[in-house]
């Protein structure tokens, strides 16, 4: 089973456009310690030539121009069979938009995060006598190619532009959720946004061969002391890296084969090579995702050949 980081950052991606936060400065003036990440998306091989993407984001075109494995292979052919989505969150859903071409895929949703794409008419973009929506259940595996996925509830909440006063952090019904993927005797799990790591994540994830998990913040009042925004990692929806129940603690006894930190915010230290924060988590065998990262299940790292359209 193959897989590619399509884009590593947080929404926003790194640096953000509109930010000269400590870490986003450095990008900015050029420093080569930190590299540009765009918004959080993978790609997963799920059959022969074929590819499910987990996740929309709205660096997609530039992400599909850097990726050969999932550019046109075709006059309207495409190597791209699905999109699985984990939350309605603009930074994992915009990204649909751009696939509007009338090319054949199937978005595979809960109904919670099917019902956003259904209120907004702009997602009528997506003629539905060409690209098929299908709700699927929580616990409940469907395919996809030759994977089987598996989709269940992570602690999160609603997009941010649902939150209501009535808002819950951690609910686990569906507005946020966790994929399984397996394929050729690997597992892979991907949760790019969980609030708090409770029991059910741990049992999820015991085991795998692969783990992509939500880095977004290393401290949870990271974009407060930043002074870039007034809600904590945890507010957000993101449980934090470090400190009391942070992710770092909270898997340390999980038995995992790799363990890689995606959507990743542009105020979170870990995107600094060597930074203290950086080398913290690489000391916890933990690795930090970058655009461009291809892991086959099992087998080494490495970055592919972006931007190239030769096979």
């Amino acid at each position: 089973m193959r897989m590619i980081v399509l884009g590593s950052g947080a929404g926003g991606g790194f640096p953000q456009w509109n930010c000269r936060c400590p870490v986003c400065s450095l990008a900015w003036d050029g420093d080569p310690r930190v590299k540009a990440r765009t918004q959080s998306s993978i790609a997963v091989e799920t059959g022969d030539g074929h590819w499910t993407l987990f996740n929309a984001s709205p660096d997609l075109r530039s992400q599909i121009l850097a990726t050969r494995q999932i550019q046109p292979t075709g006059l309207r052919e495409t190597p791209i069979s699905a999109v699985a989505l984990t939350n309605g969150d603009v930074d994992h859903v915009d990204g649909l938009i751009t696939l509007r071409e009338r090319s054949p895929f199937t978005v595979y949703a809960t109904s919670q995060i099917s019902a956003v794409l259904d209120a907004n008419p702009i997602f009528g973009v997506l003629a539905r006598d060409v690209v098929s929506r299908r709700t699927v259940e929580l616990g409940k595996p469907f395919s996809i190619d030759d994977a089987t996925i598996e989709f269940f509830g992570a602690p999160g909440k609603v997009p941010l532009y649902l939150e209501t006063e009535n808002l819950t952090i951690g609910d686990t019904s569906g507005d946020t959720v966790g994929a399984v993927v397996k394929k050729d005797g690997k597992r892979l799990v991907y949760i790019p946004g969980c609030a708090f790591v409770n029991d059910d994540v741990l049992a999820r994830v015991e085991g795998a061969d692969l783990l992509l998990f939500d880095g977004t913040v290393f401290e949870d009042d990271e974009m407060q002391r930043a002074g870039v925004g007034v809600k904590t990692g945890r507010r957000m929806g993101h449980v934090p890296i470090s400190g009391p129940d942070g992710s770092l603690d909270a898997f340390k006894a999980v038995k995992v084969s790799r363990k890689v930190y995606i959507h990743i915010n542009n105020t979170n230290p870990i995107l600094i090579e060597g930074s203290p924060e950086r080398r913290a988590v690489e000391a916890r065998g933990w690795e930090v995702s970058e655009d461009g990262l291809e892991i086959a299940a099992g087998e080494a790292a490495s970055v592919h050949d972006r931007g190239s359209t030769a096979a």
